[in-house]
């Protein structure tokens, strides 16, 4: 077995928000121990890490400090600095390597290597100026969607243009940042596949998750897909692993789908690292996304991804907590609901604070309990719920 780092080593994860908290408790709960390194204390993953290191990514030295005192590297968000990844690379291992995190926190990088490698992906264009634009929205046409080429997630950075002539107004918002020109897809549904790859090149998955995004924030996850026939849950897997082969991943990675009205799959965009959608793989399957993580890149064999019957999940925003603290007793009433909050203690509209799972015989009665157990969580009166799936 390659490189085994074996329980009682020390792990370590660049960010702190809850994709690092939940790989935390799965490295744990295995007898590893955990340090964390971010710009911010108190953390949710630094409340259950070993270690938290407070440091600007561009503090190489603390960087330095923090790769020599652990075993292994992995990140929970892309969007660390390319220099920190090299100087931690240095002293340690990160998985998945520098090489997948520059290609895939740069939405341009990222398409032009699936592109050149045959996935498929939605028709594309580098903008670097409004000429660039408006050649572009010829060749594209319109609606077609603007996206700044770095640096963004859940929506952020991200523009629908709807006719040419608003092509100036929207660029102007971008203040001239390099960006990429997609065509808008009419999709039938979203969905995603979290696949996980070891040092030996093993692989493994969890099949086909459907989402629903709300304002470009994801709102629920079923698993099984409703709308998937076989063939494309089967195509969607094969390219979710050549993907991760062709990256050569250590670790997990979520690739994120398009079905069109046509029933062809389309890429939208690539996550080197697990996915808010995984999540349900925690009370779902034999082996969760963070501990196949962990496995990943510990050099250990790949767990079981069998899942245990049909789940949900539903994420908690802090627009629950809008008029006051949730009504937790509603929600711990239901025998098959598990809650999932993050530590998080400034509750903001859009701000993810946790996430509830539900388990049913069927993906339709484990969407339908998630959702009543989340409106269970608000008081009546309390404003708008959530659109559901």
């Amino acid at each position: 077995m390659p490189s085994l780092i074996p329980p009682g080593s020390v792990v370590g994860v660049l960010g702190s928000g809850q994709l690092g908290r939940m790989f935390a408790i799965a490295a744990r709960r295995l007898g590893y121990r955990v340090h964390t390194f971010s710009p911010e204390s108190d953390t949710p993953t630094g409340q259950v890490a070993d270690v938290e290191i407070t440091a600007p990514y561009e503090d190489l030295d603390a960087v330095r400090l923090f790769a020599k005192n652990v075993r292994a590297v992995t990140f929970e968000f892309e969007n660390v600095p390319t220099a920190c990844v090299q100087t931690a690379e240095k002293f340690a291992p990160v998985r998945p390597n520098g090489t997948v995190l520059h290609t895939t926190q740069h939405r341009l990088r990222e398409k032009t290597f699936l592109s050149s490698k045959g996935f498929p992906v939605t028709a594309f264009r580098e903008i670097h100026s409004l000429r660039d634009l408006t050649t572009a929205l010829d060749a594209l046409g319109t609606p077609a969607v603007l996206k700044t080429a770095g640096f963004g997630y859940d929506g952020k950075g991200q523009k629908i243009i709807p006719q040419k002539e608003e092509a100036a107004s929207v660029y102007t918002a971008f203040e001239g940042r390099p960006a990429i020109l997609e065509s808008f897809v009419d999709f039938d549904c979203e969905f995603s596949v979290v696949g996980a790859r070891a040092l030996n090149g093993a692989m493994a998955h969890w099949g086909p998750i459907e989402n629903k995004h709300v304002n470009h924030i994801l709102d629920v996850s079923v698993y099984p897909s409703l709308k998937l026939t076989n063939p494309q849950a089967t195509e969607a897997v094969e390219i979710t692993l050549e993907v991760l082969q062709s990256l050569d991943v250590v670790g997990v990675m979520c690739v994120e789908f398009f079905l069109t009205k046509s029933g062809r799959l389309l890429i939208n965009e690539l996550a080197p690292r697990p996915h808010n959608s995984g999540h349900l793989t925690i009370d779902g399957s034999v082996t969760s996304q963070f501990e196949q993580q962990l496995r990943a890149i510990c050099g250990l064999p790949l767990g079981s991804t069998r899942m245990m019957g049909s789940v949900a999940m539903a994420n908690l925003l802090g627009d629950v907590w809008l008029n006051g603290d949730p009504v937790w007793a509603r929600t711990f009433a239901m025998p098959d609901v598990k809650l999932h909050l993050y530590g998080k203690t400034d509750p903001r509209l859009g701000r993810k604070m946790g996430h509830l799972t539900a388990l049913a015989p069927s993906p339709q009665e484990a969407k339908s309990l998630v959702e009543t157990a989340r409106r269970c969580l608000i008081h009546s009166g309390r404003g708008k719920e959530r659109e559901s799936l």
